[in-house]
């Protein structure tokens, strides 16, 4: 048992993917299979269970979880406490709403270890002056460079063991009276009440709210339905039915927006290497 091999486990354990957690590790998937399989074959015992759409974790993977953190806590503490103090970097980053706090939290913590002394301040993308923003496409100014390094395709969520789960995709009718969780603003959900909207169908709202989290949270406790991004990182404690609707594809583009006039110092450089590294396949 190694550090690196905790690494891997925390990944998979906190994505329930190991998929998920080798593009967020840079390695492959059977460097991830292989961790996981030297850890079990440690312990003595299971960490996962594995499935079509993931793994999750058995008791003995709960319980190495917090043990795990502390130690590669503690070694990350020991390379902190040998590291020379360097001078303070301030470096305000714009973010927008909705991109999911598991995944945006793995970012963030690697633009901040990737520049030494770097003061991270997390501001409204459209409120607030920013070195650079984490933005949608849509949200690209004339004068700014726009870096896309994820890429989100949005499916109807539903609540375990609804109706219209058996289904391979969703009709419009089938949307008829769905108890849905309105989530805005969204550019998305939007778009597609403009489309049913003239066909007499109408959904019936249960709840508003403003962030993905919230919303799958809410289909999982069999509240309604809901728009979300099909992306791991929203699902690491639920198992909910994901469906398209028949004749809609809904994607969204995220990426880095800076300034084209803006200096391209230490900083910003880092912070352009660290969203091409996270890079999905589907933006390549």
């Amino acid at each position: 048992m190694d550090l690196r091999e905790l690494r891997y486990f925390e990944s998979t354990y906190e994505f329930e993917s190991i998929s998920a957690a080798a593009k967020h590790c840079f390695v492959s998937q059977p460097s991830i299979s292989a961790a996981i399989q030297n850890l079990e074959g440690f312990l003595g015992e299971p960490l996962f269970v594995r499935h079509a759409r993931g793994v999750t974790p058995t008791d003995g993977g709960h319980r190495l979880y917090p043990l795990s953190q502390q130690l590669t806590g503690q070694a990350r503490s020991i390379k902190q406490v040998f590291q020379k103090k360097s001078t303070v970097k301030p470096f305000k980053l714009g973010v927008v709403p909705a991109l999911g706090a598991s995944r945006m939290s793995h970012l963030l913590k690697e633009i901040i270890d990737s520049v030494d002394g770097l003061e991270l301040t997390l501001v409204d993308s459209e409120k607030r002056q920013c070195e650079a923003r984490i933005i949608s496409e849509n949200m690209c100014k004339p004068n700014e460079v726009f870096m896309p390094f994820w890429k989100d395709e949005f499916m109807m969520a539903l609540p375990p063991g609804h109706p219209l789960s058996f289904k391979k995709e969703l009709d419009y009718e089938d949307l008829d009276g769905l108890n849905f969780i309105l989530r805005g603003p969204s550019f998305v959900t939007r778009t597609l009440m403009n489309v049913i909207a003239p066909l007499g169908i109408k959904m019936n709202n249960r709840a508003r709210v403003k962030t993905v989290e919230y919303a799958v949270e809410l289909v999982a406790a069999g509240v309604g339905a809901a728009i979300v991004p099909n992306h791991p990182s929203f699902f690491n404690t639920q198992q909910l039915v994901l469906l398209p609707i028949k004749g809609m594809r809904f994607t969204r583009l995220i990426g880095l927006g800076y300034p084209r006039d803006s200096e391209l110092d230490a900083v910003l450089n880092s912070v352009i290497e660290i969203c091409k590294i996270n890079k999905s396949d589907s933006c390549k």
